[in-house]
Formats: C-alpha cells, structure tokens, sequence
C-alpha cells in the first residue's frame, strides 16, 4: 500500500465526513456542533481503515464495537454511518427529531450501526471494558473504541474503568481520547485541570499515543501502534481543536452546543466543501 496515497484518500473521506456532518447540522438550526467537528479525522480513520463492521449487518457478533461515550458527538457518526451504507442518507434529516432515530446522544436502539447508548458522561469506558471482556471471554477476535472527552475525565468512573482495564489485560480495548481543552462550561483547565493526560494514563498500566487529532498521517500512525500492543488497554489520546473545520464554531468558548443562523452555516459549508475540493484535487495529482 502506498501510504501517501492512503493518507490523501483517508483526508478525502474526513473532508467529506466534514460537509456531511455540517449539512446534517444545517436544517435544524442548532447542535453539538464543537465536540463532533473534533473527531471528525478519528472517526475517518476508523471506518475507513481500522474498524471492522458490516453495514449490512450491523450486528455481527465478530464486528469491533464503537462505544462513544462523549455521545453528544453522535451526529458525526451518524453522517459516517450513512456515508457507509448503514442506513439512508435521507435518515440524517431525523437528528433531534421527537421520534425520530438519530438523538441528540448515540442509542443503540435507535439507530443502525450504533454500539452502545451514551450521553451520561463518564459511563462509557465501564460500558467498553464490558464489551471488550466479554468478547474476549466469547472467544471472538474484535477490538472496542471508544471515544472520551477530556472534560468527561472529571468523573471519577472513568478512573475505575481504566484501573479494571489494565487489571483484566484487555489488549483489545483502545480509548480514543479527545483532548480539546473546553467543555460544557469553559476551559478543562478552569473547570478541573487535568494535567497531563498521557502521564496519567501510562500511570494507570496503559499504554499510550499522543498526536494531533487533526493530522492524519500521525493518527493513523497512532491507531496503528495501539492496536498492535498485546499486553494490556491502550489509549491514543489526540490533541484537537474544538470545532474544526466550521468557520463559526472553531475556536469559540461557547462551542459545546450551539444555535446558528442559516447564513452562518452557508458560510461554513462553503469553506468546508472548498477544503474538501483542495484534498481531491491533492489526490489526483
């Protein structure tokens, strides 16, 4: 495999993921638009390269689980998801719809493809160790993602889970972990200073990646190396900026959940689709 040609196609697959996203965003008027702007390359990378599933059926005992604990940054996933084939892109119009199948947090029994229910902060790393036991104890060869803020670290759960993980050895556990700096109501380091992060977890028996979430070279470096160590859980923990990618959103304190005017999302679609021109244009030289 010529990796700067996948490196170049995975960027197409984010940028589009990207557009998508904001276009799911852009009929309701308002969203978690911060904390799914920041995964967007992760997610790329996962269903682009590392995670196995089958949008045929999509609960395939065998598949790798994605838990998304910080399920506010479900619509991502949801416009992967349709992009994949899971279910059909016209769904994507149902996000916060009363009695529609794509809720403002992730439900598993909502909506195809969808691993785990999350959105009470903090639990979803406990979830995942379940999971990734189980398999383990099932004999089945599939590995568990799961997604975490940083602000989500506040909660002491999340510490206990990473304690049990290393215990229990579960080599087919990884902990993505978004490190953008903000949460609900202001700066990580404001609210309940985290300090390092990576020092934190390598403490706790796991072992650790650090990279800029937003490179795509060095994640899927990142993925790689976690998911070829054997000896216990590891964590890439990816340093991102809130919001990326939507010229309204990025860089704002408010960016948690955040209401918009038509026009500023007309904006924002518009130098997302021209960033996404620049990397196909980049792939076809």
């Amino acid at each position: 495999m010529n990796k700067t040609i996948r490196y170049k196609e995975l960027r197409v697959f984010a940028e589009e993921i990207r557009v998508k996203t904001l276009q799911t965003f852009a009929h309701i008027g308002f969203g978690h638009i911060g904390g799914a702007m920041s995964i967007v390359e992760a997610v790329a990378l996962l269903y682009g390269e590392f995670l196995r599933c089958d949008p045929k059926n999509p609960n395939w005992p065998e598949r790798d689980k994605l838990v998304i604990s910080k399920g506010h940054a479900g619509p991502t996933v949801y416009a992967t998801l349709a992009m994949k084939g899971f279910f059909p892109e016209a769904m994507l119009r149902e996000l916060n719809q009363g009695g529609g199948r794509l809720p403002s947090h992730t439900d598993r029994n909502k909506t195809p493809g969808i691993d785990m229910t999350t959105g009470s902060l903090g639990q979803g790393l406990s979830a995942g160790c379940g999971i990734a036991l189980g398999d383990r104890m099932d004999g089945r060869d599939a590995n568990t993602f799961v997604f975490l803020g940083d602000g989500e670290l506040d909660e002491g759960q999340n510490w206990e889970a990473f304690l049990f993980a290393n215990q229990q050895k579960l080599s087919n556990l990884i902990a993505i972990v978004d490190v953008n700096g903000q949460q609900l109501d202001g700066y990580t380091k404001d609210v309940m200073d985290l300090g390092d992060v990576e020092q934190k977890l390598a403490a706790f028996g796991w072992h650790v990646e650090s990279c800029d979430g937003h490179d795509i070279p060095a994640l899927y470096k990142a993925f790689s190396n976690a998911l070829a160590w054997t000896e216990g859980p590891s964590a890439v923990v990816m340093h991102t900026k809130k919001g990326h990618g939507c010229s309204f959103a990025e860089g704002i304190l408010s960016n948690h959940h955040i209401n918009f005017k038509p026009e500023q999302m007309e904006e924002a679609l518009e130098k997302a689709n021209r960033v996404l021109d620049e990397a196909r244009n980049a792939l076809r030289k």
